[in-house]
């Protein structure tokens, strides 16, 4: 057994029973001999065998027990990866290290993202097990130098990018004097044979192949070494280092007396240049495609104008903000971080970051976002948020996330990659081998196809063991996986930029998969489908409702005095000093109406919340109930003589409470009256049901209102009242999802991200509904900057157009692969046209995903049927 030992950073153990709990949950798992919990140093270990079980998934059982163990995750990016064959050797060698937990590398973003254990790794251990795989990591830099990792992270792509373009213009440069020897080998081969100026042609042929095989090749040769020696594999350069070897080494041994035909230097040379110059529009192709990354940076301010205590004003750099910094922003400038603004009216284009493209009125109280633009007025804000915190680079951090995680569709080309390469050799050595030994034969087969010829003019114009080399040689170009493994992540990458451009944000690309194939969609009501902004729009006080005392007053027949018929204005001062403890939006409605009304607010002396029902308080009036009808039934209240008016109240849609009062010295509550409270419904929720409903998807809607009120509300928007699911307290939401997707409906809930928790974790897939500020909901899948409920609808039509352009993608590469190695395999096509059909296969994969940055979500995705 080889087994690893790894220390750990615990937290979240409170007694010697957590330790306990920690060792027997970790101790479970197949793979693990030992573990150890410490209380009293927040520190364990665990002696676990690797090829049995894996560092994530000892993680996963420490917090599926109810506690945390350090962990850090860094993203690097990796210069030198061809092909996803490339990226599966970096993530091996990354998930091989002691202290690495989890590692996905991404060939499209040329990034590793690594999450790792601080106690047994460090980021020079990740660059070490990067460079042991033959890859080189670009190393982070020192921020406070003035470069950001963003901007050398930028340029470490930009000198690839240049390096390969001076390489492709080199290889050019020689390469076309060999262009017209490549005319003459194809039409008339005994040209070659012939000299210029003495010289012959081979010889000259030798001279300019030469540099190209060695600049050009070099890269090729040496990562095709790593592969094979170092990590046991064989990428896209082994099959490219063979082909261009096969033609170069051949010519060699023609030119020094093997027997033969032909020479094939200009094939070798151009080769390697079609193969260059495909490696370079595809760098070029990743930068554009990443593109989205560097706008959302560049949409911060680089300065901040802060107002110091003494009234004077001085400009310093975005880095030095702090929180609690007052800064003026005038009409033009952007918002430098997120704020609040204390001074001043003005309107703010938030459209760089939530897509809304009306400016939206601030002022003093109102929260800004970071980066976006101040339209008109002055405005003096508040810092709150600085650095990583603020939305942009919330934003920016969950887009990467997003293009690192790759949908399951990606885990189909992964599979057919890791054996692609091998079947292409075998293949080619096959066919090399049958057309060696059956020439006759297979050219019986295939001389009456309209192609044949175009390699060499078949085995009997030059020779059978030189067409087999041709037929080998070809066979390995033709079939690259790199389009392939570009296919997923590229369009991966530029479907999640879209969304972010549109204020939609997706976990990761298997979220972006996963919404598309969403049939039910559950709103929340408050704050989702409505405004979530209560007022208080009625106060019924009821007559008096039984014979009590009142302030000791004794009847003429020195019975009891009927009790009084209590005032609209009394109703509402109970209910509001009862309601001013709470932090409910129902509450404080209550609480600002009778405000509004110049009523007097106390606050209560005792106050207990009870969730989904109302409140209990003891106020200077006596004791209070605020709520709906099973609180106060509960505490034997009759609420019967409120029925008609609570009834009225919620067939408009309203939120009714009853308010009951137990006065000083009185044990039994009596029944007061009914305060309403209505929330507006959003202009665009009617239109973003009928939108769901028309693409056949099942709209439904969860409250803790009663039905009546959540019917008033639903009929309001076109959700069927079927579909209604009224008095759902908050911990009975994902319980009520789960009921949904009982008979196999994917469902997506859509809530406020807080509240809805537990639902959202539930669903198929979970949808916040944000205000551009919170953006890191952790318990969503896809998080809606706006308060826009239609925004659903565009995170399912950007997750349809994506999944179509994978769809499209693969079926090109795969279509291409499917179709040319039989025409290469037969000795159809030349290795140089083998060599250039496979660069443009990669390039027009990329270019195809390029094309989709032109999509906007306001309208379906439309593409072939069978595409889809």
């Amino acid at each position: 057994m080889n087994e690893r030992r790894e220390r750990l950073e615990l937290h979240g153990m409170s007694c010697a029973n957590c330790s306990q709990t920690i060792e027997e949950s970790v101790s479970a798992l197949d793979g693990v001999r030992e573990v150890d919990a410490n209380f009293a140093t927040d520190e364990g270990s665990v002696t676990y065998d690797p090829e049995t079980v894996s560092l994530r998934e000892i993680y996963d059982a420490i917090e599926e027990a109810g506690y945390e163990v350090a962990s850090e995750t860094v993203t690097v990016a990796i210069t030198d990866m061809t092909c996803s064959n490339c990226a599966a050797s970096n993530e091996e060698s990354l998930l091989g290290t002691p202290g690495v937990v989890d590692a996905d590398v991404n060939f499209a973003t040329d990034e590793a993202k690594v999450t790792y254990n601080p106690a047994e790794a460090s980021v020079e251990d990740i660059y070490a097990a990067i460079e042991d795989a033959g890859y080189s990591p670009v190393r982070a830099v020192d921020e406070s130098e003035g470069e950001s990792a963003q901007e050398h992270q930028d340029a470490a792509r930009n000198e690839e990018i240049r390096r390969q373009r001076n390489l492709t213009l080199f290889g050019a440069a020689l390469s076309i004097p060999l262009l017209a020897m490549l005319a003459g080998h194809l039409f008339a081969p005994a040209w070659m044979e012939t000299t210029f100026e003495g010289i012959p042609l081979g010889w000259i042929a030798f001279a300019l192949a030469t540099p190209v095989q060695i600049l050009l090749g070099k890269e090729f040769y040496e990562n095709s070494y790593k592969a094979v020696v170092k990590n046991g594999t064989a990428n896209m350069d082994v099959l490219i280092a063979l082909g261009s070897s096969t033609a170069y080494l051949y010519s060699v041994a023609r030119l020094l007396g093997f027997p033969g035909e032909g020479l094939y230097f200009d094939t070798a040379a151009l080769i390697l240049v079609f193969i260059t110059l495909g490696n370079y529009l595809e760098a070029r192709s990743k930068g554009q495609a990443s593109e989205a990354i560097r706008q959302l940076l560049e949409m911060e301010a680089d300065t901040a104008t802060v107002v110091r205590d003494d009234g004077t004003e001085e400009e310093v750099p975005l880095s030095e903000v702090e929180v609690g910094d007052r800064l003026k922003v005038r009409p033009g400038e952007k918002i430098p971080t997120d704020a609040e603004v204390v001074d001043g009216d003005s309107a703010v284009d938030e459209s760089m970051v939530t897509g809304e493209s009306v400016p939206v009125s601030k002022g003093p109280g109102d929260e800004v976002i970071g980066a976006t633009v101040n339209r008109n007025g002055v405005l003096v804000v508040e810092a709150t948020k600085v650095g990583e915190e603020t939305a942009i680079q919330q934003i920016v951090q969950r887009v990467k996330d997003a293009q690192s995680r790759q949908p399951e569709i990606q885990n189909v080309a992964d599979r057919i990659s890791s054996y692609f390469v091998p079947a292409v050799i075998l293949n080619a050595l096959f066919w090399g081998g049958l057309w060696y030994a059956f020439p006759e034969a297979l050219s019986g087969f295939v001389t009456s196809l309209p192609l044949w010829g175009l390699a060499a003019g078949g085995p009997g114009a030059v020779g059978v063991f030189e067409f087999a080399v041709v037929v080998f040689a070809s066979a390995v170009l033709i079939a690259c996986p790199c389009a392939l493994g570009l296919a997923t992540p590229a369009a991966t990458m530029v479907g999640t930029a879209i969304g972010a451009r549109n204020g939609v944000l997706f976990e990761g690309g298997d979220i972006l998969e996963r919404v598309r194939d969403v049939d039910a969609v559950v709103f929340d009501k408050t704050g989702t489908l409505t405004e979530g902004e209560m007022e208080l729009t009625d106060v019924v006080a009821l007559p008096a409702t039984d014979g009590g005392r009142v302030d000791g007053d004794v009847a003429a027949d020195g019975g009891a005095l009927a009790e009084p018929e209590a005032t609209e204005e009394f109703v509402l001062e109970v209910a509001a000093s009862a309601e001013s403890a709470s932090e409910h939006p129902l509450a404080e409605a209550i609480v600002e109406g009778a405000r509004e009304r110049g009523i007097n607010v106390e606050n209560p002396e005792d106050f207990e919340n009870v969730p989904g029902h109302g409140v209990k308080a003891t106020t200077s009036h006596g004791r209070v109930l605020v709520g709906n009808r099973k609180l106060l039934r509960e505490e034997g209240v009759d609420v019967d003589p409120a029925a008609e008016a609570m009834d009225r109240l919620e067939r408009e849609g309203k939120t009714a409470m009853l308010v009951a009062l137990a006065d000083e010295g009185r044990d039994e509550y009596r029944l007061l009256g009914v305060v309403a409270d209505a929330d507006t419904v959003k202009p665009s929720a009617r239109d973003a049901v009928a939108a769901l409903r028309e693409r056949g998807v099942d709209v439904w809607m969860i409250t803790g209102d009663n039905e009546r009120t959540a019917t008033a509300v639903a009929e309001e928007v076109g959700i069927d009242p079927d579909n209604v699911m009224a008095s759902v307290l908050p911990e009975d939401k994902a319980e009520a999802v789960e009921d949904i997707q009982s008979d196999g409906r994917r469902a997506m809930m859509v809530g406020d991200g807080v509240n809805d928790a537990p639902a959202l974790a539930t669903a198929f897939v979970g949808c916040a509904i944000g205000s551009g500020t919170d953006v890191a909901i952790e318990a969503s899948d896809v998080t809606l900057m706006r308060d826009d409920p239609l925004d659903v609808l565009k995170a399912i039509r950007v997750s349809e157009g994506t999944l179509s352009k994978i769809k499209q993608n693969l079926f090109w590469a795969l279509g291409y692969n499917t179709a040319m190695i039989p025409l290469a395999s037969l000795g159809l096509l030349q290795p140089v046209l083998a060599a250039v059909a496979m660069a443009v296969s990669s390039v027009s994969v990329l270019a195809n995903s390029l094309i989709f940055r032109r999509y906007t979500p306001d309208e379906d995705y439309r593409l072939l049927g069978f595409l889809r």
